[in-house]
Order: C-alpha cells, then structure tokens, then sequence
C-alpha cells in the first residue's frame, strides 16, 4: 500500500524540472534539502493547537460557563466534520482522475510504440503532426497526473489534521460535560451563559467606549436581567407548569 502524504519520491521528481524556474545552484540546493522539506512539509501546522483552542477559541470572556465551552465546541466539531466530508468527495474526485491520466498516459504510449515509428523528418507530414500531438498530448497528462498525485497528499495531510482537531473537541466536549446541564438543547443554557458573557463585556466598558458599543451591551444585560426575573422564556414556564402540577397532585 502506498504511505499516504509521502511527497518526497513528488519533491524529487519535480526537481528537475525547476530548472526552468530557478538557477543551477539553487537546484542543486533544492535537491540537497529535499529530506528537510518533506519534514517540513510533514509536520507543518495545518490547524489549531489544543493551546490555541482551549485559550482562543474557548476563552474564558467568551465562553464563561462550561455548557457555553460544552456547545462551542459542538460547533466548532460540526464545522471541522462538514469539511472533512467535502474534502472526501474532493479526494474521490482527484482519485478518479489519477486514475483516467494513468489509463490516457498507457494508452497513448502505446499508440506511440504501436505506430510505424516515422522519424520526425519523415515527408509524411499528417504522420509527423500526429506524432508531435500525441507526445504533448503524453507530456500534459503526465504533468496533470503530477499535480493531482500531489494534490492528493495535500488533501491527505490536511485530512489527518481536520480528524486531529475533530477528536480534540470531542475529548473536550467529554471534559466540559459534568452533568449540570442540557447536552440536548443548546438554548437551555443560552440565557445564564449570555448573563456571564454580558456582564463581562460591560465590565470593560470605558469613557472610551463609543455610544452604540455602551447601548447594545447595557441593552443585552437589562434585558437578560429582566428575562430571568420574569421567567417568560418557554422553558422556564414549562418547568413551572410541570412544578405546579406536581405540587397539586401532592
């Protein structure tokens, strides 16, 4: 089985022909560090770290309870999954055109060997154009199947890097999931978590702060406050009528 994301047989292959991009010696340079520029391209941050998730994407001022960590990372788990499934199709895509190149380039070689090998200076003019369409013909497919083979263990790496950050979110979702609320509903815990993330805001407010800025955050917190002391979001009288009932069948 061939090893996935292995681009150094891809790196080496293209070296020479960066002779029509770059001066002998920095080819020469080129080749030298081929091993250094497959770790290179190996290891490469793709995407975010745990540090950067748990300290930019998650940060404390954003997210301050763990249900809105707990459903942030819902999302962010959802958006990494939608991607890595249209990368999959993009990779059939890519597979299947490796394949037809192949099929095109073992064809047309044969053609070539299975012709009567006119010279380049033959007479025969329509044998000689057919000759010079079938070898650019060779040499483009044979570039395309270049680029998609390469294109196939960029999609190879950034794959393996999407499942990393996919199973990170899960072991935080398992960290931030302590049992103290819905994991079913995300607005149960919209309205306590936006009170947290309000009052934060307003918190930095300053003399500095422009007027929309003041209004929109003071509005959200007023009305949050106003909210959880009328009890008029629908869950809320839901959990009522269910206390009441039960309270009356006691």
């Amino acid at each position: 089985m061939t090893e996935k994301r292995n681009i150094h047989a891809l790196i080496e292959k293209e070296a020479p022909s960066l002779n029509n991009l770059l001066d002998p010696e920095d080819v020469k340079e080129f080749k030298a560090m081929t091993t250094e520029l497959r770790d290179t391209w190996t290891k490469k941050q793709v995407f975010r770290t745990e540090t950067e998730m748990r300290m930019s994407v998650l940060q404390d001022m954003k997210y301050p309870t763990k249900a809105a960590k707990y459903w942030q990372c819902v999302r962010e788990q959802n958006v990494f999954l939608e991607n890595l499934m249209s990368l999959s199709f993009d990779c059939r895509r890519h597979e299947a055109k490796v394949k037809w190149l192949a099929a095109k380039i073992a064809s047309i070689k044969n053609e070539l060997e299975e012709s009567d090998g006119a010279p380049m200076d033959s007479p025969d003019e329509e044998m000689f154009d057919w000759r010079i369409k079938k070898e650019y013909q060779l040499e483009k497919h044979q570039i395309d199947l270049d680029e998609s083979r390469y294109a196939l263990a960029n999609m190879q790496l950034v794959a393996k890097d999407r499942m990393r950050e996919i199973k990170l979110w899960s072991t935080l979702k398992k960290e931030f999931n302590d049992g103290t609320f819905d994991t079913k509903d995300v607005n149960r815990h919209q309205l306590e978590s936006y009170h947290h993330i309000m009052k934060n805001k307003a918190e930095t407010l300053t003399s500095g702060s422009s007027q929309p800025e003041v209004f929109n955050v003071l509005g959200q917190l007023k009305t949050i406050e106003r909210v959880k002391k009328s009890g008029e979001m629908i869950y809320n009288k839901k959990e009522q009528l269910a206390h009441d009932l039960g309270a009356k069948e006691k």
